[in-house]
């Protein structure tokens, strides 16, 4: 994924809810209505999480150090990750105790012109904010579906502004709902009652962020278009004949280490090996730009060892070992 993809998407939702935030909550101020209290935090925790993922950005461009030898590029999943902790906490959590509060309590909705017209503005801002995010996504998701992008997607931002644009726009449709029965019924229970739906929202919403940037910290394989290009790059069929078992891991957004055996000539020279290695690293950098970091170990590919079974430093229960070219 482009990293200037990801901020372009940043910025714009950064700037689209900062204006939005302020704007409601000069409606709250006005007509009391707790659904624009609770957008109105919600929209300050968007913000702040936007600053998050730009600083996450910026961390993770650091330099490699001895004690970090492979750099700080899972900063950017750490702070994706605080992002979905923030939308649950203060975003999600307070909508619902706020709902709450006012279901238990409620009160007209005073001057509902004041609430009606900012959630109309921030409708068109949010929408401007999730528009640059599906465009910046769409130059990287192919054919792949919105629901398959952002569970494969290695770079945590864009499915971040994604998701958060997405429950934005709900929301404010869910609070415009809850308003206008306020108004039309006298009753301010429904604008208490859509301030708790807008805290579910965003609850479900951060669990799903949360599940994702949890397995890019774990760490995740390249993808198995990514992995093809790899064997296809690492064997020349002269020396290396084939890739017993490879492991690959994102050590960032965009660097990708690659860990594998390959198969070379039993009657092949130290030096003719080692010109290999260097040649496939070569390929496999020109074929995926991303790989950064490649460890190539030499050995005999067997046929009759191979036709026992999964080799055995491969993690159990793993693919068999894969050669090609004999």
């Amino acid at each position: 994924m482009s990293a200037s993809g990801g901020t372009k998407a940043i910025v714009a939702a950064l700037g689209a809810n900062l204006a939005i935030a302020a704007s409601k909550f000069v409606a709250f101020a006005f007509s009391g209505s707790s659904s624009m209290l609770a957008e109105g935090v919600h929209s300050l925790a968007d913000s702040g999480n936007q600053f998050l993922l730009l600083i996450g950005g910026k961390k993770a461009q650091r330099e490699a150090t001895p004690q970090h030898p492979f750099g700080y590029g899972r900063e950017r999943f750490i702070y994706a990750f605080l992002v979905s902790i923030v939308l649950f906490s203060i975003g999600g959590m307070f909508a619902i105790y706020e709902g709450y509060e006012k279901i238990s309590h409620p009160h007209d909705v005073e001057h509902w012109y004041w609430p009606v017209g900012v959630l109309v503005f921030a409708v068109v801002a949010e929408g401007f904010s999730f528009r640059t995010a599906i465009k910046e996504s769409n130059e990287l998701r192919g054919k792949l579906s919105w629901t398959d992008f952002i569970r494969r997607a290695k770079a945590p931002e864009l499915p971040v502004v994604l998701l958060e644009d997405f429950g934005a726009l709900i929301g404010l449709v869910l609070a415009l709902l809850g308003v206008g029965l306020a108004v039309l019924t006298g009753d301010g229970v429904w604008d208490g009652i859509g301030t708790v739906c807008i805290g579910v929202l965003l609850v479900c919403i951060a669990l799903v962020l949360a599940a994702e940037t949890k397995s890019l910290l774990l760490g995740e394989a390249a993808g198995p278009d990514v992995i093809k290009e790899i064997e296809e790059a690492t064997v020349d069929g002269v020396t290396v004949t084939g890739v017993i078992h490879m492991r690959t891991l994102h050590l960032g957004p965009e660097e990708l280490l690659i860990a594998a055996k390959i198969a070379v000539q039993h009657d092949d020279t130290a030096a003719e090996v080692a010109n290999a290695i260097n040649a496939a690293e070569a390929r496999i950098r020109a074929a995926v730009p991303i790989a950064r970091v490649i460890y190539l170990e030499p050995d005999i590919y067997s046929e009759a060892e191979a036709a026992k079974g999964p080799d055995p430093e491969a993690t159990p229960g793993g693919p068999a070992p894969h050669a090609a070219g004999h």
